[in-house]
């Protein structure tokens, strides 16, 4: 095989009979992970009732968990039942692409759903003129077409690079493990990685800080009643954003801080959280918290009984 054809994952080898062990808790957690959000996608679906914007968004991060989560999974379970842990540099690079835009997508989208709350709570009256169906629209492809945009050039560029080895020591494809084992000059791939890093996390953070800032402004000079009815749908959202970011914090942490010495299982453990541990939690948090969309999924539930 030609160097830099085929990429090794070396963290597979000679993990021994456990490997099945984490065969079946992957396969139960992806299955999870399936089953949970696509119960919140068809009742939101279903019923006209919930087709608003912060529901229309609560099924895009949903859609968003069931995109990333195909990258992964699929792909784990077939290497820790396989003896052989290659895979081509362009089906690399491809789950790369996929794994990327999930977590850059997911800011985005809690960006606009910070952004629905604050426009619902700071301007109730002009709530409808300006959360309009075309308007939601525009925004969603806005918050999908960009990061997946500029993961795409990310991926074309390290796609470029001459590779001068071939082992990467994670259980999936990342970009900045692909980077560092070019022989060549990577400042290109370096300073655009920055650029994503700043345009689809760190940007959508501030913006999202900011948003909940003033609406816990908002509440404070506000009624109880109002605050009860703000806090109701910010609360979830926050559990949301806290879980990804800290999960996204360890990811980038890892990935690009040589010095930490951790455990390779912790290593794993943390550098895979922003898969796994927001995709199950987020339909359980929404399902419920929100009794619209609690009440249509068991609708659902008894309706598949009947059949």
């Amino acid at each position: 095989m030609e160097n830099g054809t085929y990429f090794y994952l070396m963290l597979f080898e000679n993990i021994g009979y456990i490997r099945y062990a984490l065969f079946g808790l992957g396969f139960i957690l992806y299955c999870a992970i399936v089953f949970f959000n696509g119960l919140i996608i068809l009742a939101i679906f279903l019923e006209r009732s919930l087709h608003q914007p912060m529901y229309i968004l609560i099924s895009c991060l949903s859609v968003n968990s069931v995109f990333g989560t195909a990258a992964f999974f699929p792909r784990l379970l077939t290497d820790l039942l396989s003896d052989t842990h290659s895979v081509s540099r362009a089906a690399c690079i491809l789950q790369a692409f996929v794994i990327y835009s999930y977590a850059s997508n997911e800011n985005t989208i809690l960006m606009l759903m910070a952004f629905d709350r604050y426009v619902a709570i700071s301007k109730p009256l002009q709530y409808n003129n300006i959360m309009t169906p075309r308007i939601l629209s525009v925004l969603i492809a806005i918050s999908w077409i960009y990061p997946m945009l500029c993961v795409g050039i990310a991926g074309i560029l390290n796609a470029r690079l001459t590779m001068c080895g071939n082992k990467l020591w994670k259980v999936y494809c990342h970009n900045w493990e692909i980077v560092k084992l070019s022989c060549a000059n990577t400042i290109v791939n370096n300073v655009f990685g920055l650029f994503i890093l700043t345009t689809t996390v760190i940007m959508p953070l501030s913006f999202i800080l900011y948003s909940y800032v003033k609406i816990l402004i908002i509440c404070r000079k506000s009624s109880l009643e109002f605050r009860t009815k703000a806090y109701q749908t910010c609360i979830p959202q926050i559990v949301i954003l806290l879980n990804f970011s800290v999960a996204l914090f360890c990811e980038v942490t890892l990935s690009r801080v040589a010095t930490l010495e951790l455990p390779i299982e912790l290593s794993i453990m943390l550098s895979l959280e922003f898969l796994i541990v927001p995709p199950i939690l987020n339909p359980l948090v929404y399902g419920f918290n929100f009794p619209e969309i609690h009440k249509k999924i068991l609708w659902i539930i008894k309706a598949c009984k009947q059949l």
